[in-house]
């Protein structure tokens, strides 16, 4: 039997963590950080989303941040060839790739070797439908291609748009296939309480505020960012750029922020839960516990999720 290279993957829910878990054991294994996060590819786009800081980093390397201009659709078929390539980099220098993120298609394209449609951006469609609502592109998309539209994140205008592209494309989005990988995959888990993750959420909102969140927005649209486009990135972009617009006020675009990042927190565990051979933790030794679970070559069994590991 042949050992294959293993990978080590950090997923969970948006404010759970994942970050500092992934810089702490890349320091104690000697590993690389790529980061998995469909907005954190964007340059310019660092308070809203999360971005992890230089100083955040401790002098581990993070590859896939700021590698795409916001005011272009960058699609998981990209993401999947570049993370591919930054992974047999990092193992051509004897060190372990950490894939780290909460976007879950992402992710399950790496892991799950998914083989994805070839199919090139159509950018007069995509211009007439960057106007629609998340809305009005899940019913387009539930007409073009029903069974797609049962397990794609409804919510995101950019996965829906690229969804009906490949749909008008080859008449039918096709059903995902899975490939066999030459990687063995470690996948842990981070998630925290409900109410944890929402006072989390609300703390983490302040300091963005306060950071200059709004003023991030406001530049990316004098950088030639449509309103429709923030608005597209959801979450705080979209509630950002609202404000910023005088179509509702201080008060509204925090309380949205704060609801749509909880309802995006569960979307994310319905797609995590779906996995079986995910390592769940969530307790405050979570770093050395992980540790002791890498060191012991990981246990392929399921593992349930467990507040008492």
């Amino acid at each position: 039997m042949i050992n294959k290279p293993k990978i080590i993957v950090i997923l969970g829910p948006t404010s759970s963590g994942k970050s500092d878990v992934a810089v702490s054991i890349a320091k104690k294994i000697n590993g690389e950080i790529i980061s998995a996060d469909s907005r954190q590819v964007y340059k310019g786009m660092d308070l809203g989303t999360g971005k992890i800081t230089k100083k955040e980093m401790l002098s581990i390397p993070h590859y896939l941040l700021d590698v795409a201009n916001p005011k272009t659709i960058f699609s998981v078929e990209k993401y999947k060839k570049l993370a591919e390539k930054k992974i047999e980099e990092i193992l051509n220098k004897n060190k372990t790739p950490i894939i780290c993120g909460g976007t879950g298609f992402y992710i399950d394209s790496i892991v799950k070797n998914i083989l994805l449609p070839q199919v090139k951006p159509n950018k007069k469609l995509r211009k007439e439908l960057e106007n629609k609502s998340a809305e009005q592109l899940f019913k387009t998309l539930q007409k073009l291609s029903p069974s797609r539209s049962q397990n794609i994140d409804s919510k995101n205008k950019v996965r829906l748009i690229r969804a009906i592209e490949i749909a008008k494309a080859l008449g039918n989005v096709p059903e995902v296939k899975e490939l066999p990988s030459k990687y063995e995959f470690i996948l842990i888990g981070i998630d925290l309480p409900d109410e944890t993750l929402k006072e989390r959420i609300k703390i983490r909102l302040q300091k963005r505020l306060k950071a200059g969140m709004l003023k991030e927005v406001q530049n990316l649209n004098k950088d030639g960012v449509s309103w429709k486009r923030l608005e597209s990135f959801g979450l705080e972009y979209r509630n950002c750029a609202l404000f910023l617009q005088n179509k509702i006020n201080k008060e509204k675009m925090v309380q949205n922020i704060e609801k749509e990042s909880f309802q995006y927190v569960k979307r994310q565990r319905t797609w995590f839960k779906r996995n079986r051979d995910i390592f769940w933790i969530n307790t405050k030794n979570r770093t050395e516990i992980l540790f002791r679970y890498i060191n012991n070559n990981v246990k392929r069994s399921p593992v349930k999720k467990s507040n008492n590991l």
